[in-house]
C-alpha cells in the first residue's frame, strides 16, 4: 500500500526556516511536488522535481528561498523553506505520481498520491 507522510511543520517567525520531509512507502518516489493550501484559499503549486532530479520547478512566489530536494536511497523528498514569510503559512502537502517517470508538470490529480499535510505557520 502507497503511502505518503510529511512532517518537519511547525511555528517560525518571519525570516526563519524549516524543512519539510515526504516520506513515500509501497513504492519508488518518482516526480513529486509540494503543495500548499492556506485558509480560504485554493490548493497551489509550491515547487517540483522528476524522477531524475534533472529538472526541477518552483512558483514564482518561493523561488530563491525554498529548495527542493529528493534523496532516492531514502525514497524521501524535502522542501527545505529560507527567508519564510507570514504569507508562506499554509499546510503543506506532498504529492507524488502515480507513474514513476511521469514528465514534471504543475498539477497532480487525485489519482496521484497525496499526503495528509503538515502545518507550516509563520508568524510576524
Amino acid at each position: 500500500q502507497v503511502q505518503l507522510v510529511e512532517s518537519g511543520g511547525g511555528l517560525v517567525q518571519a525570516g526563519g526556516s524549516l524543512r519539510l520531509s515526504c516520506v513515500f512507502s509501497g513504492g519508488a518516489l518518482g516526480t513529486y511536488a509540494w503543495f500548499r493550501q492556506a485558509p480560504g484559499k485554493e490548493r497551489e503549486f509550491v515547487a517540483g522535481i522528476d524522477w531524475s532530479g534533472a529538472n526541477i520547478d518552483y512558483a514564482n512566489s518561493v523561488k530563491g528561498r525554498f529548495t527542493i530536494s529528493r534523496d532516492n536511497a531514502k525514497n524521501t523528498g524535502y522542501l527545505q523553506m529560507n527567508s519564510l514569510k507570514p504569507e508562506d503559512t499554509a499546510i503543506y502537502y506532498c504529492a507524488a505520481a502515480k507513474y514513476y517517470n511521469i514528465v514534471l508538470r504543475r498539477t497532480f490529480e487525485s489519482d496521484d498520491y497525496w499526503g495528509q499535510g503538515t502545518q507550516v505557520t509563520v508568524s510576524s
